[in-house]
């Protein structure tokens, strides 16, 4: 049988070429551009705020909610969606305080929580390796419970894996990196864990059910492996889909009898109230004439994210107008349509129906994914 590996004499022509091009093509351009933002930072406002203040400004950032959320919802609305999403969440922060008998105010616990070593591994190998093997627990809990609330299943495996040496970085976000179509290769759920101090455990839950299952593993793989679709379907994204199911599988995970230590479902209600604060931050700045200060201080007055990862979160908002609005918008749209056909269906509604319905189309704009389930509903019916 013919091997497909190369030979020393290829490899090693390989690699003069890769370094000739990275050296001789790729760093001019790449200095070209940098040197280009150096100079053009004159040009930036010295107090940074949203695109409100340009030419077209407020006709541009509802386009970009309208691309980014797939609805026609005004900024306005997703304004006012935020504030009430923050203001519910905060109380079930605050019951969650008291739940676990804590002396002092919601500030407190945040000082409590960001701070206290029992919320943080070891800050080395050691730490990194409980970080993916408490992981891998969450994930083998929620894999048994699957076939009570799916009835499709992915084929490919998940796996959890430390980001390599060469890219990892301290503090970055988790993320999920697909498998292939057919099943054959594993999706991998990747953790930065060079500073296990950027790594509270009391989150990470809340973040293997939403990058792995039922979150971003269950969606993609179940959408590449789809038959019954046109191919370009198995490989369409739109934001509000994915990651409202994302957010979305972090809340379904807790009706699946996940986050038994309360500490950790405040963890899942920390990063659910992180999604909701972005609608009034993202609004805020880009349509209200809000500031990057301003948006940081509404930031730290309802989470208990630490600040450097705030200022890195508000300032993605202001270069990327309306993105992060659609994580909350898309969650929220899913819970209602859930709603509405239970409402619709009564003893007929099967929830593992209605997650088949709402990933077996593959991603979709929230309209098409309305019409999608509504159209399963009125099949139930008539069953």
């Amino acid at each position: 049988q013919e091997s497909d590996a190369i030979s020393a004499e290829q490899a090693d022509k390989y690699e003069k070429e890769v370094r000739k091009a990275l050296l001789e093509r790729f760093r001019p351009s790449y200095e070209a551009l940098i040197s280009f933002l150096e100079s053009d930072i004159e040009n930036t406002d010295e107090v940074a705020t949203g695109v409100h203040r340009l030419e077209n400004g407020e006709a541009y950032y509802n386009a970009r909610l309208a691309n980014y959320t797939t609805t026609d919802l005004t900024a306005d609305e997703i304004h006012e969606i935020g504030l009430s999403e923050v203001e519910r969440l905060t109380n079930e922060m605050i019951a969650i305080k008291e739940k676990v008998e804590f002396d002092g105010d919601l500030q407190d616990f945040f000082d409590y929580i960001r701070t206290d070593e029992r919320f943080f591994y070891p800050n080395n190998d050691e730490g990194a390796e409980m970080y993916l093997e408490d992981s891998r627990e969450y994930l083998a809990y929620i894999n048994e419970k699957l076939p009570e609330y799916f009835g499709i299943l992915p084929k490919a495996d998940l796996v959890v894996k430390r980001v390599e040496p060469f890219r990892e970085q301290d503090g970055a976000a988790q993320h999920y990196y697909p498998g292939s179509p057919d099943g054959e290769r594993p999706g991998i759920y990747y953790a930065h864990l060079s500073d296990m101090s950027s790594m509270p455990k009391n989150e990470m839950e809340a973040i293997a059910y939403h990058e792995g299952n039922p979150g971003h593993h269950m969606q993609i793989s179940i959408a590449q492996e789809l038959e019954s679709v046109p191919e370009f379907r198995t490989q369409a994204g739109f934001t509000v889909y994915s990651e409202g199911w994302g957010l979305y599988s972090e809340q379904l995970a807790k009706e699946m009898g996940a986050y038994e230590d309360p500490y950790s479902d405040f963890g899942r209600l920390t990063t659910e109230i992180w999604r909701a604060v972005r609608l009034v931050v993202d609004t805020g700045m880009h349509a209200k004439g809000w500031t990057e200060e301003e948006a940081v201080k509404y930031f730290q007055q309802h989470t208990p994210i630490a600040e450097g990862a705030v200022r890195s979160e508000v300032r993605r908002y202001l270069v990327m107008p309306g993105q992060a609005t659609a994580y909350k918008i898309g969650m929220i749209r899913i819970l209602e349509l859930r709603e509405e056909a239970k409402e619709a269906l009564g003893d007929k509604f099967d929830i593992r129906g209605f997650h088949d319905t709402v990933l077996g189309g593959g991603a979709l704009p929230l309209h098409i994914l309305e019409r999608r389930v509504d159209q399963w509903v009125e099949k139930q019916k008539n069953a």
